[in-house]
């Protein structure tokens, strides 16, 4: 061992002169080549921060004497490093059964938009530049064509998400006056974002109508005054009212609006831009519908089913669109460069149909048959078995999963997967055996997110393409359970 001070030790324990100093440790060849590759500022703010725990184990007598090896100093140093560059933003392996996920980044983008999305931060570009003409452009103007195409609207403005999108709608068409929507509708989505918050941010007067469970057209009708100035349809996706209900189609609400010259707006939410149901799906409403049954305005998502980055998209008639994107408040939603791009090649998909399945992620796993997702747990279960015995037993079984952030809420999928159950005497200590092998699997270079239900870790197949990333990580699993 290479001591790093000529001083008296006792025993295994140093004292507190025994520390080096940091500029003695930064003088060290192996810490000054760390300071080449990561520079001197990063480096000398670790080499404190390693001393300052080193002391404090000093200070109680608790230093060990193998702390202060040369060696073993600059190998902590150099993780201490790693550690502290290191992204917080980890791209994970989403086994949870959820295909969009909230929590794990919603909709994955296809590989066209990923490379689009590089290739335009690789340099400049014509975001706000008119190339045929040589003048300002607007960055509106590079999705808008796509969404018109798609949806069969008259104009498109896009936000930053669809949140931004509803407030901004809301704030242009119905700020300082009233605007009318169903109880049955002031719904509340995640992060506590709630309708009649929204109006009130965007210095509209809410005027709820009808009940929780039913309303009428003639309940719109009733509340129509001179301050009214919108009509307000919200999609229900997060959540289902079933039994005695009622509600008003945008087509009854569009003919409403009409004869007292109000704008209708929609929020859709999740905004899947084709039929599902061709796919096996469950039914879900699209802008061209809405705006087919004569919504003024629709709202929706760019990150749900879309299966693009998070943005707000807003499609309408060219009047009302055109009141939102002179609207102040819009500069301050606007998207930027990446989601833009993003969003422009995954748009593009939607002008070849045939291909989305293969093409967008989010549809691939929606669609995915069953014999795919067998086929992959059958090929982790050996392995598995394998890394994590004798302390859990691994086996695939049928799964359900579900579509996810607010889409189809009680629909399921049916899927399979792998249950890792502790291998116990008795009942006692599962809850802690599950948590310890979750926590395992979540610290792995590469996340391993899945859910804990009936006393079993559930691994569900469906969004994991091939078994090669599980497959990979598997030492690095069985030495952390070790």
């Amino acid at each position: 061992m290479s001591a790093p001070e000529e001083s008296v030790v006792h025993g295994s324990k140093a004292r507190l002169k025994d520390l080096p100093s940091i500029d003695k440790l930064l003088r060290l060849p192996a810490v000054q080549a760390l300071a080449a590759a990561h520079g001197h500022t990063l480096v000398a703010a670790e080499t404190r921060g390693l001393l300052d725990g080193l002391r404090a184990l000093a200070l109680v007598g608790e230093l060990d004497l193998r702390l202060l090896d040369r060696e073993v100093m600059t190998a902590e140093l150099a993780s201490r490093v790693r550690a502290r560059i290191a992204p917080r933003l980890k791209r994970v392996i989403n086994l949870t059964g959820t295909v969009i996920h909230t929590n794990l980044g919603r909709a994955v983008l296809p590989p066209s938009a990923v490379a689009h999305v590089a290739r335009m931060m690789e340099g400049p570009n014509n975001l706000e530049y008119e190339l045929a003409g040589g003048g300002r452009g607007d960055r509106d103007t590079l999705v808008e064509g796509l969404l018109c195409e798609i949806t069969g609207a008259e104009a498109a403005t896009v936000v930053n998400n669809n949140a931004g999108a509803v407030l901004l709608t809301i704030a242009a068409l119905a700020g300082g006056r009233e605007a009318i929507v169903s109880r049955g509708e002031l719904v509340e989505i995640g992060g506590a974002f709630r309708m009649p918050d929204v109006m009130a941010s965007a210095g509209a007067t809410m005027v709820e109508v009808g009940t929780t469970n039913r309303t009428h057209l003639a309940d719109y009708a009733r509340a129509i005054t001179p301050r009214t100035a919108l009509l307000m349809k919200v999609h229900t996706s997060n959540y289902i009212v079933q039994g005695f209900t009622a509600s008003v189609s945008e087509a009854e609400l569009a003919g409403l609006a009409r004869e007292h010259g109000l704008p209708l707006a929609t929020d859709l939410g999740s905004g899947s831009l084709v039929d599902m149901t061709q796919y096996g799906l469950p039914k879900e409403p699209t802008p061209q519908e809405m705006l087919t049954a004569g919504c003024d305005v629709v709202t929706f998502s760019g990150d749900k089913l879309l299966g693009g980055p998070q943005a707000g998209l807003i499609v309408g008639r060219r009047e009302m669109v055109a009141r939102i994107r002179k609207f102040p408040m819009k500069r301050a939603l606007r998207l930027s460069k990446l989601p833009l791009a993003a969003l422009e090649a995954t748009l593009a998909l939607y002008l070849q149909p045939e291909l989305l399945t293969r093409e967008l992620p989010t549809l691939r796993w929606l669609v995915r048959p069953m014999d795919q997702i067998e086929g992959v747990a059958q090929a982790l279960l050996a392995p598995l078995r394998t890394t994590l015995a004798p302390r859990y037993d691994v086996q695939v079984v049928p799964l359900c999963s579900q579509i996810g952030s607010g889409s189809l809420p009680v629909d399921r999928l049916p899927s399979a997967g792998l249950a890792l159950a502790p291998v116990l005497p008795g009942r006692r200590g599962v809850g802690t055996a599950l948590d310890a092998l979750a926590s395992a699997l979540r610290a792995l270079p590469m996340p391993i997110i899945g859910r804990i239900a009936d006393d079993r870790l559930l691994l569900d197949c469906r969004c994991l393409d091939e078994p090669g990333p599980v497959l990979a990580q598997l030492p690095a699993l069985k030495q952390a359970l070790a």
